[in-house]
């Protein structure tokens, strides 16, 4: 389905019944990372599943940025006229629910995988590859993590919802910056996950069903 908003066509698809679930994807990915998380998902959440601009089948566009990204999801909730939606992001998506949380009193669970605060949040060895590949590419979505996102600790205390910071062990993200969002925003619970990469436990795979299907039924 396509939501025209913001001056895009921002292309998602639903499936399941029960309280909405949005699952927003990383860098350079789109919905159909969360395939195999859906099939056991749907059976508990109306699940939204969104191609963020510039990726997929929404709107290519020639500069991206996460503030305008976050501001396409709190109009796709409107439209939608979606409440107590829970908001799952991985990577670029948890970035992207770090910023619409504290805006948006329609999202009422929070949970992120792999996000980071800052550029320097990520690997140094991510850091300078991205860096190369921009040089190459002139690709914006590249850009994108070169530049940004740049989020305070005083934007983390203003999420009050229930949220969960995940990270791999293995992750791309430095696990303090990990803690550093988990320690930020007030009550927040953290998991590292034990021999977990960035997206290993995520994309194409069941495991973050579990996780949020285990968070939100104590939440």
């Amino acid at each position: 389905m396509i939501a025209q908003i913001n001056g895009i066509d921002l292309y998602y698809e639903t499936i399941g019944s029960g309280r909405p679930l949005l699952l927003v994807h990383g860098n350079g990915e789109d919905h159909t990372i969360f395939d195999a998380a859906i099939e056991e998902l749907k059976e508990h959440f109306t699940c939204y599943a969104v191609d963020s601009r510039g990726h997929g089948q929404s709107t290519n566009v020639k500069e991206l940025h996460y503030e305008d990204m976050s501001r396409d999801m709190m109009a796709l909730m409107e439209q939608l006229d979606l409440h107590d939606v829970v908001f799952y992001g991985f990577s670029d998506g948890g970035i992207i629910g770090l910023l619409t949380a504290p805006r948006c009193d329609r999202i009422t669970s929070l949970i992120v995988s792999g996000a980071n605060l800052s550029p320097e949040g990520v690997s140094p060895m991510l850091r300078i590859l991205l860096r190369v590949l921009y040089f190459f590419k002139r690709d914006p979505k590249i850009k994108l993590m070169i530049t940004e996102p740049h989020i305070s600790e005083d934007a983390l205390k203003k999420i009050k919802v229930p949220t969960l910071v995940l990270a791999g062990e293995k992750d791309l993200i430095l696990e303090p910056e990990t803690r550093r969002i988990a320690n930020g925003i007030p009550g927040a619970e953290m998991k590292i996950l034990s021999e977990e990469g960035h997206g290993s436990y995520i994309i194409h795979n069941r495991k973050i069903a579990r996780l949020i299907l285990d968070f939100c039924s104590g939440s």
